[in-house]
């Protein structure tokens, strides 16, 4: 692109029908990030019978599967890119697979042993995570091309987050509900399954038309075709050695995905042997969602007033803060817990409209320095790295679980708990998930990128 049209694309704002329209994908993606963290593996302990520590090496296998897809989509989709002048295709596809395979995943009946159960549920949610990835890669990818303005990114993504916000109150109080809602738990999971399924994959394929905005035909002669699908794979790691912003922003937000990752995957036994029911997990999820949802706006402010990294930090601290509190609960729990969680939910919608509306910076500084061309790679990286936070935060719940004797059952029997197990799912909702974020404070520290840097790349045509 010239160095005139790119000033002209940081000073216009977005329409709102751009904004809206990439907003809607969230449904898509806070439903998919959402529902399989939170029942997914309580689905296999409490309803399969698969013992906690394979139901959470279930669940590490399908994302490390992520890991290994998301950079070779990430490649491919800038090709695409070059060769066709939008995104569109792969998000498509991602889009109208998704439902199906979603569906399958809790469609696996207690009848089936949890040997034959837990292989069916692993098949059919690394075909999910596929066709999730398909959509999701390029979808991050689009705010760097849709406006090259610093302020205008968090704008965008500030309205994402909104929707991502809402699309986990749906989906995380919504789901066990209709789970719940009949006396047939096996038909209460495929129930769940085949709505959220569909609502997840309408809300993908309605934003997959905001690609046609982003379009940029100029591409094609800026990304040259990769020879193998091994250059693809590597490209993405490339721009990770490149590029000093995106490995403190890439590190910083992987420690905070394992730390609500561990939290999300812990809410639904915190509910259950904790707070005494297993419908409390909607509660749970109010008590965060709500208060997100509602400060999202204000984060977008703070971020404006004092720079996107400084209010990062805030969020942070408040976060930490929040969940210290939670541990209380090992000797004194109660309905006090949903106030700590609300906290942390404040702190949580920074958490996730922040980072999102500086990747977008990290790439279009890289386009002043190393060529445009290359969001794709950039955002295979990072939700390959997001998917390693989440998968990793089920894992350690389900260590936890499985060092402190948690006793797995099958759907429709009673047990009872060792009070270790109570106290580390109590651990695994609190202290470990602030200790993770504490820890990505220090990689947030070697983030360099300042507002004055992203203006400059707009002016100078980056």
């Amino acid at each position: 692109m010239s160095t005139e049209a790119r000033p002209e694309r940081a000073s216009v704002r977005l329409s709102p029908r751009t904004i809206a329209l990439y907003a809607i994908g969230s449904v898509g993606t806070g439903g998919y990030a959402t529902l399989p963290g939170l029942v997914l593996t309580y689905f296999l302990t409490d309803n399969l019978g698969v013992a906690a520590l394979a139901a959470g090496l279930i669940v590490t296998l399908a994302k490390i599967w992520d890991v290994v897809i998301d950079p070779l989509i990430g490649a491919a989709s800038d090709r695409q890119l070059a060769r066709t002048g939008s995104r569109r295709g792969f998000m498509i596809t991602g889009a109208v697979t998704l439902p199906l395979f979603f569906a399958l995943t809790f469609a696996v009946p207690p009848s089936w042993g949890p040997i034959t159960g837990a292989i069916c549920v692993l098949l059919a949610f690394l075909a999910t995570a596929t066709a999730f990835s398909l959509f999701q890669v390029p979808y991050v990818a689009l705010p760097a091309e849709l406006t090259a303005g610093y302020d205008e990114r968090t704008r965008l993504l500030g309205w994402r987050v909104v929707v991502l916000t809402a699309s986990i109150l749906l989906f995380g109080a919504g789901g066990p509900a209709l789970r719940n809602a009949g006396s047939d738990p096996v038909l209460g999971y495929l129930i769940m399954g085949i709505a959220a399924g569909l609502v997840i994959g309408i809300g993908m394929l309605i934003a997959a038309r905001v690609a046609g905005a982003a379009r940029r035909p100029e591409a094609s002669t800026a990304v040259a075709p990769a020879s193998a699908w091994r250059d693809q794979y590597l490209s993405g790691f490339r721009a990770l050695r490149r590029s000093q912003p995106f490995r403190a922003l890439l590190g910083t937000f992987l420690l905070q995905a394992l730390a609500t990752g561990t939290m999300l995957a812990g809410a639904q036994y915190v509910a259950t042997w904790v707070l005494a029911s297993e419908d409390a997990v909607t509660f749970v999820f109010v008590a965060l969602v709500g208060p997100a949802l509602l400060a999202t706006p204000a984060w977008t402010v703070i971020a404006r007033r004092v720079g996107k990294e400084r209010a990062f930090a805030m969020a942070i601290i408040l976060f930490c803060a929040a969940a210290l509190t939670i541990a209380a609960a090992v000797w004194t729990p109660g309905a006090w817990i949903y106030a700590s969680v609300a906290v942390a939910g404040v702190a949580y919608a920074g958490l996730q409209s922040l980072p999102m509306a500086m990747l977008p910076d990290v790439i279009s500084y890289d386009e002043r320095v190393s060529g445009p061309g290359r969001a794709g790679t950039f955002t295979g990286i990072w939700t390959a790295g997001e998917t390693v936070g989440f998968a990793l935060g089920a894992t350690a719940v389900s260590l936890t679980l499985a060092a402190t004797g948690y006793v797995s059952t099958v759907a429709g029997a009673a047990v009872e708990q060792p009070d270790a197990a109570i106290t580390g799912i109590v651990l695994s909702f609190s202290i470990v998930p602030a200790a993770l974020m504490a820890a990505s404070l220090l990689t947030l520290r070697r983030y360099r990128l300042r507002r004055h840097d992203i203006d400059v790349a707009a002016r100078t045509g980056a």
